[in-house]
């Protein structure tokens, strides 16, 4: 799926500024309760608190004893991977020990996946009636033992009182879209544990794609020999070290049957996605006549939605058949996904033997035919006691759906209209809407921020996801089962990439999934959350900071100084700075009021919480005679009024890659009352980037080139106004990299403050400019 959305870009979200306090009031001198997600019901007690310490023993007991054990011994590894207590897992039943998993059948817990756990003078004590609640008291007895501002490998209180805790939703899932770009075995694993302690339990693996098929179909071995692989165009080149060198990768149905195994171990379901009709370019490549037109594609290069689609006849239903036999013998899970989505009926729509199918069939359009192949589809998983999954394009095409199929809603625009009307069809629902929970969008729009396409998908936004469509009856509201975010890889080509993208915005979506609505409370969830970063950090996950990063806004004011005014997305945590070129530390000045400072200075920022745990590393203004002469490309706005698709630029010898933001197809930016008194001089940082935007090209923009070459184009007032400078490409065109341009600028008398029009002439398709900045002087 390629969701490069144009809605409303991402609202900045002001609340006050919050102290951090539990959510849990217990004696003032144990550490306080924060969990998350937050459980159904925390009751304390008003005072008293077990104290857990290194040589502590955790003893099981009750029913499957080997499994609880081992759920046990992975529960002490991760105490001391993490908080650095060794605690000790009893053979066999110890009298006195600190901590018991106890697994009992007819325990009174209200949900197999609930738990009990009670804190008393006895110890601790985790109840459930199955291994997989125990394991689940597990993740939040782990939460308990890493209260805020815990000191590794010291002791910790845990404040006595009783939790009763069980799922509000059977699916809580993260998608992974592995069609794209490839992971490693080792890197899924590590996501699929850092999912179980979020308390996800299914992992939605996207297998099959336009750019590449990922699953090792023995029948079919072309599927994997041919459709795995591609051009290393772009950036792709970076990681397979030549252009010369095909980007490739797949799953061994060995490796497959391990991640199955690794994740059901912790209570993860892994739902292959084989995507069907559409994103099925790999396929036809490996298997012409899986196509329409016979002819052998290319596995895909380019992003966006694909016009091959599968050929709607019985030879291709067998080839599916045979397909997904394969996949149900290496997946176990009652679910199987078999997508749906952007289906581009142009070559159907163009070719003879499919219309007189269509016909055949007495169907009216091509959404109908995909429907009849979709149910084809379908009633084979039936046939063999599996449940299909699929998008909810064909209800947005006003199609309909096999009855059994349950949907994914992703168009979660129109109060989730697509939603409801799948729910008022009778199927089950996962919510998975793109503008909050599609983790591949951009965060936020600080300078530094991962490339993604937009809107930002902010962490406030994924919380204030709308789970329960508005409208929807009691009775129709039990019909949705879940909620998803996605995490769609066209530009996260590193793992790195993935953590960024996902943390920490899954928190929020552990918490729609598992949390009852009545403990939805984003100033409790916010307060949360430093010790929940802080937990993500003692695992070595690298999340992104930008909710909580400061951010400069630079005024000029007298005498040559300048004012700044410091803020974070949330409003939230102390703002500390240093002018000294320093990092800030928990001693450093507190932000309290906008600062004055003298006109050559480098100041500095982070955020923290009231317990010094800092919130988001530092981030540099430097201020001088250039800096209001001088914008990035993320300052500045889009000609078409749309926000810009962050992108990553070629890796430089030294230093961090560029991200630049872009309007895909029209290389222009707007830079709004521009310092103009005096200009004389200009100079630009710029790159070409590889045309790969796939179905963006039909919206390209082409502006007149006055060279052979191209060149960049500065207007007053507006795209069409006075030109004011010109800086040719000629030397920049085949060159990899940055380019750095300079001109003189033909400033107008009088020019005061202006409004710029910037752009690159010629044809985006190409090659697209990015700019990473540029800076006037007199």
């Amino acid at each position: 799926m390629s969701h490069i959305a144009t809605s409303t870009f991402f609202r900045c979200v002001a609340i006050a500024c919050l102290a951090i306090t539990s959510t849990v009031n217990a004696a003032p001198a144990v550490p306080k309760w924060s969990l998350l997600p937050r459980p159904a019901t925390a009751s304390p007690a008003g005072s008293g608190a077990a104290e857990i310490a290194d040589g502590a023993v955790v003893s099981v007991r009750g029913a499957e004893r080997q499994q609880v054990q081992s759920m046990a011994e992975r529960f002490v590894q991760r105490v001391a991977d993490t908080n650095g207590l060794h605690l000790r897992v009893a053979t066999t039943g110890a009298s006195h020990s600190a901590i018991t998993f106890d697994v009992n059948p007819s325990a009174d817990i209200a949900d197999e996946a609930g738990y009990r756990i009670t804190v008393d003078n006895g110890g601790i004590l985790v109840s459930a009636r199955t291994p997989r609640g125990a394991f689940y008291g597990s993740v939040t007895l782990w939460q308990l033992l890493t209260p805020p501002g815990w000191t590794r490998g010291a002791p910790v209180e845990v404040a006595d009182g009783v939790i009763d805790d069980r799922p509000r939703f059977a699916w809580r899932a993260l998608l992974l879209d592995s069609g794209r770009h490839y992971q490693s075995v080792a890197d899924i694993k590590k996501l699929i544990d850092w999912m179980s302690l979020h308390k996800l339990n299914v992992l939605l693996w996207h297998l099959t794609e336009d750019q590449g098929w990922r699953l090792e179909i023995p029948k079919y071995p072309d599927l994997t020999k041919i459709g795995a692989c591609r051009k290393a165009m772009g950036l792709d080149s970076e990681l397979t070290g030549s252009a010369d060198l095909p980007y490739c990768g797949f799953y061994t149905e060995a490796e497959a049957r391990d991640i199955v195994r690794y994740a059901a171990e912790r209570y993860v379901d892994v739902v292959p996605e084989i995507d069907l009709p559409g994103h099925s370019q790999a396929a036809i490549a490996a298997y012409p006549w899986l196509g329409v037109t016979g002819k052998r594609p290319s596995v895909w290069t380019d992003w966006g939605v694909s016009p091959w689609l599968l050929k709607p006849d019985e030879k291709t239903l067998q080839f599916v058949d045979d397909v997904l036999d394969e996949v149900m013998r290496v997946f176990p899970s009652r679910y199987i996904s078999i997508g749906g989505d952007e289906a581009d009926k142009q070559q159907w729509n163009a070719s003879p033997e499919v219309r007189a199918q269509m016909h055949k069939l007495g169907l009216a359009n091509m959404d109908q035919l995909q429907g009849w192949f979709t149910n084809q589809v379908a009633a084979h998983l039936i046939k063999h006691a599996r449940t299909p999954v699929g998008w909810d394009d064909e209800l947005v095409a006003g199609a309909t759906l096999p009855a059994s199929e349950v949907v994914m809603s992703w168009h979660g625009n129109d109060n989730e209209r697509v939603a409801l009307a799948a729910i008022k069809q009778g199927h089950d629902v996962v919510m998975t809407p793109q503008e909050s929970l599609y983790f591949d969008h951009y965060q936020s729009a600080l300078p530094d921020e991962w490339p993604g396409p937009p809107p930002a998908a902010t962490l406030r936004q994924a919380y204030d996801t709308v789970v329960i469509p508005n409208g929807a009856s009691a009775i129709e509201a039990q019909r949705i089962i879940g909620v998803q975010g996605g995490l769609w890889t066209e530009q996260m080509p590193t793992f790195a990439h993935d953590q960024h993208a996902v943390f920490p915005r899954i928190a929020a979506l552990s918490e729609l999934g598992w949390s009852p609505s009545s403990a939805h409370d984003w100033n409790g969830f916010l307060q949360r959350m430093p010790a929940e970063l802080a937990r993500y950090r003692a695992l070595g996950i690298d999340y992104a900071d930008s909710a909580f990063a400061p951010t400069f806004h630079v005024t000029a004011t007298a005498n040559g100084a300048f004012q700044i005014e410091l803020s974070n997305q949330l409003a939230f945590g102390t703002i500390r700075y240093t002018t000294d070129g320093s990092d800030p530390t928990k001693q450093s000045a507190p932000y309290a009021q906008p600062l004055t400072l003298p006109g050559s200075a480098t100041l500095r920022a982070a955020t923290f919480a009231p317990d010094g745990f800092e919130l988001a590393a530092s981030r540099t203004q430097v201020l001088n005679e250039t800096t209001l002469l001088s914008r990035e490309s993320s300052a500045l706005a889009t000609c078409s009024s749309q926000p810009g698709t962050r992108l990553d630029g070629s890796r430089p010898a030294q230093g961090p890659r560029p991200v630049y933001s872009v309007d895909i197809g029209n290389t222009c930016w707007l830079w709004s009352q521009a310092p103009m008194d005096g200009i004389t001089h200009v100079e630009m940082t710029v790159e070409r980037m590889t045309w790969r935007f796939g179905d963006e090209a039909a919206d390209a923009v082409v502006h007149h080139k006055a060279s052979a070459a191209g060149e960049f184009e500065i207007h007053a007032d507006s795209c069409t106004g006075p030109l004011l400078a010109s800086l040719p490409l000629e030397s920049a065109v085949q060159a990899n990299g940055q380019i750095h341009l300079d001109a003189k600028v033909a400033t107008p008398a009088g020019a005061g403050v202006r409004n710029l029009c910037v752009f690159a002439t010629g044809d985006p398709r190409d090659g697209q400019w990015a700019l990473a900045r540029m800076a006037f002087s007199k």
